[in-house]
């Protein structure tokens, strides 16, 4: 049982094994107590075990679980070890005993990931050894796009609890888009009396002839919210939300046509988009556009505790505010240059905006045009080439690059795969995709602030769906963020595909529909779908 994902820095085996028994007692020392609390609950429902607590680490001894701080060890840290005393997690904080505990599940069998004992009588038991781990990275992210396809908030809790089991811990939530506004704004409430519902939905790629001729929508209640930013939170994962401006903005406009560019549109006709793709209608750079916003994130703020948020800032086309004597009188007046530059006007007013309540600004790496607002973090999206020219600026970026980890992509090139996007990209492909570029010096690296899993909807129009493009490659990306791993050529792919064959397992008990290494179950399949599959290697760069 100790084929570990990800892989650990590392690990000593020992003889022997520890048996939990109904006399076994869980102390969680002084700053653990959320962890103990966890991981009491986790495993008293898949054992069945009482795991009572202990008030002193010595009660637990022999047979028992304890965790405790250790100052000596870096925030996400964590030293287990399974002997003679029984089991104890160290961590340099409170993330890092939660990722010991994440490893001490691993360590009982996959069995430990069901939500109720399917055999009282079992034996459970944790193999003597010594493991000593920390992440490589600090942002170990995976992005959900619940607007062009919504998740119900059951569905983003379940997602929570996948990203902990992999020690993922950033939880970028892109709630905003053409397609559909899902976050309660109690001062604008035609966002989602409007915004968040179409009338029907293209199935399949934008060039299909296929619609689902209902109405699809759903959105998050503040409490929702507030609801699933605790979760997070307990399991040690920040939730950066995105609200995108000034593209992708449709839904926005559906719901206050004022906010779109009026001169050369009639935005009082507009719905909310039921096609894929990059809509023109994008907001207008107006005075009242900015306190509207500043309204919309004002009410974000009290909802979400993350240093970062999102402003999205991507594919934002400039067709209308070319044609709109609004928007050239704009440029005009605030003495720039060309559209790019009022792009960039836009992004460094809410940059200035955020760093006054002591946030921060990230966008996709288009923020880069017309200059980069000042502070502003990147994700870097298109390749790899816009985080290296942030990162060269003294910008921290997160490497997100969409030829290696944008999991809508296909995952093989065989006619089974459903609706197949983009690039084939296999569980051995995100294996081997290398966050830092080495164009980077040591101290640009710096700048790196870690690599995220992009999960865009389009196709994906249910759970079974998400669950197929995701997994199992999320584990291998959850590998290359949290391990320090070999360059790509050198890394132990079959070592990996060893271990993934008891994590299998572990995926099987979370109720996991990932994609099998044969290849799709027929139930998984979408014939006659249309796709965008894209032939050949992906660019490097």
């Amino acid at each position: 049982m100790t084929e570990l994902i990800p892989l650990p820095r590392g690990v000593l085996a020992g003889s022997g094994e520890v048996r939990l028994t109904a006399h076994s007692r869980l102390h969680a020392g002084t700053g653990t107590e959320g962890v103990g609390h966890w991981l009491r609950t986790a495993l008293r429902q898949s054992t069945g075990l009482p795991l009572h607590e202990a008030r002193e680490l010595a009660e637990a001894e022999g047979d028992g679980i304890g965790l405790r701080l250790d100052p000596g060890l870096g925030p996400e840290e964590y030293r287990l070890v399974s002997g003679g005393d029984g089991v104890l997690i160290e961590g340099g904080s409170a993330a890092g005993v939660f990722w010991g505990a994440q490893t001490l599940r691993q360590l009982l069998g996959p069995d430990a990931y069901r939500r109720a004992s399917v055999d009282r009588d079992r034996t459970w038991a944790v193999p003597h050894v010594t493991v000593e781990d920390g992440p490589r990275f600090r942002w170990r992210g995976l992005m959900l796009d619940v607007s062009r396809h919504f998740m119900s908030k059951d569905g983003v809790l379940r997602y929570l609890d996948l990203m902990a089991a992999h020690k993922l811990n950033v939880f970028h939530f892109h709630l905003t888009d053409d397609q559909g506004w899902r976050i309660e704004i109690k001062r604008y409430p035609r966002l989602t009396e409007v915004g968040s519902w179409r009338a029907r939905t293209k199935f399949g790629h934008r060039a299909s002839p296929l619609w689902e001729e209902k109405p699809h929508g759903g959105f998050y209640t503040q409490d929702d919210i507030r609801e699933i930013v605790a979760y997070a939170a307990e399991r040690h994962i920040t939730v950066v939300p995105e609200i995108d401006v000034p593209g992708h903005s449709q839904a926005a406009i559906a719901a206050y046509p004022e906010l779109g560019n009026t001169d050369v549109i009639d935005t009082a006709s507009l719905s909310v988009w039921d096609n894929w793709g990059v809509s023109l209608n994008v907001l207008a750079p107006t005075d009242n556009t900015l306190r509207f916003y500043e309204g919309v994130f004002e009410e974000l703020l009290e909802l979400f505790p993350s240093e970062f948020i999102h402003i999205g800032g991507d594919e934002c086309a400039k067709e209308q505010w070319r044609e709109s004597p609004t928007v050239q009188a704009r440029i005009q007046e605030l003495g720039l240059a060309d559209e790019d530059a009022l792009q960039s006007w836009f992004i460094g007013h809410f940059d200035k905006w955020l760093s006054a309540r002591g946030r921060r600004l990230i966008g996709w790496d288009e923020i880069l045009e017309g200059g980069l607002a000042e502070g502003a973090a990147v994700s870097s999206w298109r390749g790899y080439q816009g985080g290296i020219v942030a990162a060269r600026a003294g910008h921290d970026v997160v490497m997100c690059p969409e030829q290696q980890v944008y999991l809508d992509h296909r995952q093989h090139a065989g006619p089974d795969e459903p609706v197949p996007i983009g690039y084939v990209r296999t569980l051995e492909d995100v294996y081997r995709f290398e966050p830092v570029p080495p164009e980077l010096t040591p101290e640009e690296a710096r700048h790196v602030l870690g690599t995220q899993a992009n999960v865009w909807t389009e196709a994906m129009e249910d759970q079974g769906r998400v669950d197929y493009q995701t997994f199992p490659r999320l584990t291998a990306f959850a590998e290359v963020a949290w391990s320090g791993l070999p360059a790509p050529a050198e890394r132990d792919f079959a070592g990996f595909e060893r271990r993934m064959a008891a994590h299998y397992g572990r995926l099987d008990a979370l109720g996991v529909g990932y994609r099998p290494p044969a290849g799709p179950l027929p139930w998984q399949r979408r014939p006659g779908v249309l796709g965008r599959p894209i032939e050949g290697a992906p660019p490097v760069r």
